[in-house]
């Protein structure tokens, strides 16, 4: 979300807390049948609000090679840090005004100060590739106090359900079915296309590998209307 829109992120969550009376720390572990309203609620304001987005990488830890990772700690800072990379990159190209502040739940990792080198290295990447460094900041934040991370736990959890094939209470099933038809789908388990900037999936494949890549990437056709992403400078 855009810096400047943090005060209106946290009234957005206020408003709903206060409309369903729901105390809970949002993240999808925690939803149930008494929470179930609240979580549909905040599907229909994720996508109503043009300043939120979310993006998501999907890595199936046996398809990937061990050859490049010392271990799967080190692969998974790796993927992180790209996907951070990859995606100020995109959004950043041709505007050297934009600047970047990330707050991310401690890393799954048992390297202190994993926050600290992938700022670094993020850093050090877009530096080579732009000619400058967009990312001002990279912090660890408990989720616990931080909105923002809470939704991204929701709707990450709510997308890995249908891959993981984990998510058996009916309430959930209907929450997870209530966010794939926002997105025009049956289920969550597909990625999207690069250019889909409101909601996208990115599904980790490697063609050299000789597998089949396991699922085909879906168009979407948003529920509600979505504009479509221009650089600065176009029409």
């Amino acid at each position: 979300m855009p810096w400047e829109r943090r005060g209106d992120f946290s009234a957005f969550i206020t408003e709903l807390r206060d409309k369903n009376r729901y105390d809970d720390e949002i993240k999808w572990t925690n939803v149930s049948r008494y929470g179930e309203p609240f979580y549909k609620d905040l599907i229909d304001g994720f996508f109503q609000r043009s300043w939120l987005m979310f993006h998501a990488v999907i890595v199936r830890r046996g398809y990937t090679d061990k050859s490049f990772h010392k271990s799967f700690d080190e692969e998974k800072r790796k993927r992180f840090t790209m996907l951070i990379q990859r995606k100020i990159a995109h959004f950043c190209a041709g505007d050297r005004t934009k600047r970047y502040h990330v707050w991310v739940d401690p890393l799954p990792s048992r390297y202190k100060k994993a926050d600290e080198a992938s700022f670094k290295i993020a850093g050090s990447m877009l530096k080579n590739e732009l000619g400058m460094k967009p990312l001002e900041t990279l912090a660890t934040r408990r989720a616990k106090q931080v909105p923002g991370i809470q939704l991204a736990d929701f709707l990450l959890g709510a997308t890995l359900a249908d891959w993981q094939n984990d998510a058996t209470s009916t309430h959930k099933l209907r929450v997870r079915r209530y966010l794939a038809e926002h997105l025009g789908w049956p289920d969550m388990r597909s990625d999207t296309r690069p250019e889909i900037w409101k909601f996208n999936l990115w599904y980790f494949y490697d063609p050299s590998s000789g597998r089949k890549r396991e699922v085909p990437t879906r168009a979407v056709s948003f529920k509600l209307p979505i504009r479509p992403f221009r650089r600065r400078g176009q029409q």
